[in-house]
């Protein structure tokens, strides 16, 4: 894997990128649309192609339960599984720990689990998740990690960082092994706390990963704690490697993500709002099931030429909401997407031209209360 940084912003940390691997390129900062078991949910692999995107992600824990490594390795990976020809990263299931705490315990040399769907028994090693990952056929891999809560007290903390730590350092081990082309990041935790997040950066970035994530973060904690995380490592990114902000997606984070240094984001708002009929615009947020809508002949954005815009008013799109109709979903995620494609292109040039401040502030004044 190749990073090029390209433009650095002279307000700010932010900055703008080239990503190239396996012969395609991903210009940064970039949004990744969530498809966690093969699929964005309610679109086609076509309409993903269709509005360009040429990097997803999945999930290495829901991939392994369902369809299962024995189909997975059929159909050589999940990419030709669905026919998506672009790159992937997938997730090696440490925020599920996080999430599905009830259903998992930590072990010396990885974690024990149940399915949260048959209450099958399981285990994850820093090893096994990258044999899923290897067998799902990514081209970007996380290593195992144990995020710990945000309001964890310091002997949690120090448990999670030499636990992610360890791990970290066997995946590099057996990565080395692998007869594999695809590529790996590793993961910096530290819950809330400041020192450990700069201790946890710098010693995920000594070891010889292709991109550095920060995980731990939007996952309950206040906004004001969030940013301050952000704003605290700003400073000891290395300049040379992707960054990565995993699980964060919402218009006022990406914009807080990138004044700070971050090139890479996903997150599952933009495709589950849009199915509870909550869309994107340049004007804010739109809840199409409002009753203000009911006669409007307009689009959801007259600034917008994706396919929705250009074919459906927002009446009709509230009908659909309120009748409960499957093309409900699929034309509001087809939108938010589309919408999600259009903000990064300019908040791209915003930093190339040297306007990101300008840019920052009019986004977080519209989606100020977007959480």
């Amino acid at each position: 894997m190749i990073f090029k940084e390209t433009h650095q912003s002279s307000e700010s940390y932010a900055r703008t990128g080239i990503l190239s691997t396996k012969g395609k390129e991903v210009e940064t900062p970039v949004f990744m649309p969530v498809g966690t078991q093969a699929t964005i949910k309610s679109l086609s692999t076509e309409d993903i192609n269709e509005l360009g995107y040429n990097l997803i992600l999945a999930n290495t824990y829901h991939l392994y339960l369902r369809p299962g490594i024995e189909v997975l390795d059929h159909f050589s990976g999940a990419k030709n599984f669905m026919g998506y020809e672009g790159l992937m990263l997938t997730d090696s299931g440490g925020y599920q720990m996080f999430s599905l705490s009830s259903l998992f315990k930590f072990e010396q040399d990885g974690v024990k689990f149940q399915s949260h769907i048959d209450g099958s028994h399981h285990k994850f090693t820093p090893e096994k998740v990258l044999d899923i990952q290897n067998s799902i056929g990514s081209d970007i891999w996380m290593v195992l990690d144990d995020c710990a809560p945000f309001d964890s007290d310091a002997k949690r903390i120090r448990e999670s960082l030499e636990r992610t730590h360890r791990w970290a350092k066997q995946s590099i081990e057996y990565r080395e092994k692998m007869n594999a082309d695809s590529h790996v990041f590793g993961i910096s935790q530290g819950s809330m706390d400041l020192a450990a997040r700069k201790i946890s950066l710098e010693y995920i970035q000594s070891l010889p990963f292709s991109g550095i994530a920060v995980g731990g973060l939007s996952v309950g904690e206040p906004r004001n704690l969030f940013y301050q995380v952000l704003e605290h490592l700003a400073p000891f990114h290395d300049p040379k490697r992707p960054r990565y902000l995993m699980g964060v997606g919402t218009v006022p984070d990406i914009l807080e993500g990138v004044k700070n240094g971050i090139d890479m984001f996903d997150c599952v708002l933009p495709t589950r709002n849009a199915r509870n009929a909550q869309v994107f615009t340049r004007k804010g947020r739109l809840n199409l099931r409002n009753e203000i809508h009911k006669l409007s002949d307009k689009p959801i954005d007259e600034e917008c030429n994706c396919k929705v815009c250009k074919n459906y008013s927002v009446g009709y799109l509230r009908h659909l909401h309120k009748s409960k109709e499957i093309l409900a979903l699929s034309l509001s995620t087809y939108h938010n997407l589309h919408f999600m494609k259009d903000f990064m292109e300019m908040l791209r040039n915003s930093i190339k031209l040297g306007e990101f401040n300008v840019f920052y502030n009019k986004w977080k004044n519209l989606y100020k209360t977007l959480n």
